[in-house]
């Protein structure tokens, strides 16, 4: 297991890669949904890496598009999103809650993302403060820009939406 915590009841710590059940304990998001494969970098509350493989067999590709599959921009922005979640909900002050996009500024598209591609996801917090944060968030496929955008995040106080969700996510152990 990658996330575990002290007696003493310390914050967790990782061991890098993160896999898909490490980031279900820290995201809500479940299959068909759970966009992130790996995270194979991470700076608590500044910087995360993560790894999207990209798969004919995944749902999308039935109807976008028949005959030329292309990952949709908006998973893709949902992957990074999904990114910047584990970014900023391994800080201690988050862990157990959940995060919910607040806005995208400068979102661009640059290149098609097609099965057998590997997105690489990439985090960085700008800002962090309270409830809001803002990253800037780019994926790569193959070192060249598929999509780029700063995403504005946020952790509502009132954490009743989805709490069911997310309680039981976290690893207390």
């Amino acid at each position: 297991m990658s996330i575990s915590t002290t007696t003493t009841g310390a914050a967790p710590t990782f061991t890098l890669p993160l896999e898909a059940a490490d980031i279900m304990r820290i995201l809500p998001h479940r299959y068909p949904f759970l966009l992130v494969d790996r995270v194979i970098e991470l700076e608590p509350g500044k910087r995360a890496v993560g790894i999207k493989m990209i798969s004919a067999n995944e749902p999308q590709f039935t109807g976008h598009f028949p005959g030329q599959p292309i990952m949709p921009g908006v998973l893709m922005m949902e992957a990074l999103a999904q990114t910047a979640g584990v970014a900023i909900l391994t800080l201690p002050e988050y862990r157990g809650k959940m995060g919910l996009f607040a806005g995208i500024d400068d979102g661009r598209f640059r290149r098609m993302v097609v099965p057998g591609d590997q997105l690489r996801l990439t985090i960085d917090v700008e800002k962090l403060r309270g409830m809001f944060g803002r990253v800037r968030a780019v994926a790569t496929v193959d070192g060249e820009v598929a999509v780029e955008a700063t995403l504005s995040i946020i952790v509502p106080r009132d954490q009743t939406i989805g709490a069911s969700l997310v309680k039981g996510t976290q690893t207390d152990a």
